[in-house]
């Protein structure tokens, strides 16, 4: 009898220790599952981003000269701002006042060189029916986002209009004395208005002795398009634009620091040096972010 009672409780513990072994196999494959799946999302974040420029490093030039240089630097999207002659025949400047014939016109223009208006700023509107017009126009072109400064009056006003167009709005850091120079001023803009984000402005950033780094983790989940540039001296609002990557600014935790928070927008070349010759120099900033890109792990 005790035999027979030895020999099932023996069989009964081999079945527990299978169905033990089954149940940490599952485990581990779930474990590992999540673990694949995490690490392929992170790794296609990138495949998001755009790589355009802000008309403004084009700005002594109409927007349509402007349009010629971004497409032979081989740029497909870009940041209008407020105040550019259109140039090609249209009398108007790029805004809420061009008129019907010209806006037609002008996505014709964009339409032939397969380039497309991302974003527009930085703008600055003073009144509700200014906002109004911005967001018509922005609605128009299709845009994802609108650059600017709003007042902070304004902010609750800014972000239920945002929500109706479906179209956010990144506010912008200049340099001190700015409103927004520091990232707690933006983040304060962002603290119930889900439509309200952060245009990061890097080289401004480091103008105000800044780390972009540092800046751009205050905000995560709250950058919706960045502006890129670099700058000659750290912490002088009156440092000189530099070809980026030939700078000050470290820029590959920058890039690992918005992937990591899974960004999705576009980066904005902003040049303000060399006006009359710059586009070389936007080739080889796009040379450089893309070399950036690829090396991110």
């Amino acid at each position: 009898m005790k035999k027979i009672a030895f020999t099932l409780l023996s069989f009964l513990c081999i079945v527990a220790l299978t169905r033990c072994n089954s149940n940490s196999t599952k485990s581990n494959s779930a474990t590992d599952s999540t673990s694949t799946s995490t690490t392929a999302d992170t790794s296609n974040v990138t495949a998001d981003w755009k790589i355009g420029v802000q008309m403004w490093t084009f700005r002594v030039f109409t927007f349509a000269e402007a349009l010629d240089k971004v497409d032979s630097a081989g740029v497909k999207y870009i940041e209008a701002f407020w105040g550019q002659p259109l140039g090609a025949g249209m009398k108007d400047s790029f805004g809420i006042r061009m008129s019907d014939a010209s806006k037609t016109k002008l996505k014709d223009l964009l339409k032939a060189k397969g380039i497309s208006i991302v974003a527009m700023g930085v703008i600055v509107p003073k009144t509700r029916e200014e906002w109004k017009k911005a967001f018509d126009l922005a609605k128009e072109f299709g845009l994802s986002y609108v650059t600017a400064e709003p007042l902070k009056n304004q902010w609750d006003m800014v972000d239920s209009m945002a929500g109706a167009y479906g179209i956010k709005v990144a506010i912008h850091d200049h340099p001190k004395p700015n409103a927004y120079w520091s990232p707690d001023s933006v983040l304060a803009a962002t603290v119930g208005h889900p439509n309200i984000g952060s245009c990061a402005d890097l080289g401004h950033w480091a103008r105000n002795g800044v780390n972009p780094v540092d800046a751009l983790k205050k905000l995560a989940g709250h950058v919706f398009g960045v502006h890129l540039k670099d700058i000659t001296k750290f912490g002088d609002t009156q440092a000189a634009d530099t070809v980026v990557g030939k700078g000050v600014i470290d820029f590959p935790p920058i890039f690992q620091e918005l992937k990591r928070q899974h960004f999705k927008g576009m980066f904005s070349i902003e040049h303000e040096s060399n006006w009359y010759h710059s586009v070389p120099d936007v080739i080889e900033t796009v040379k450089f972010y893309n070399d950036q890109v690829a090396k991110l792990k």
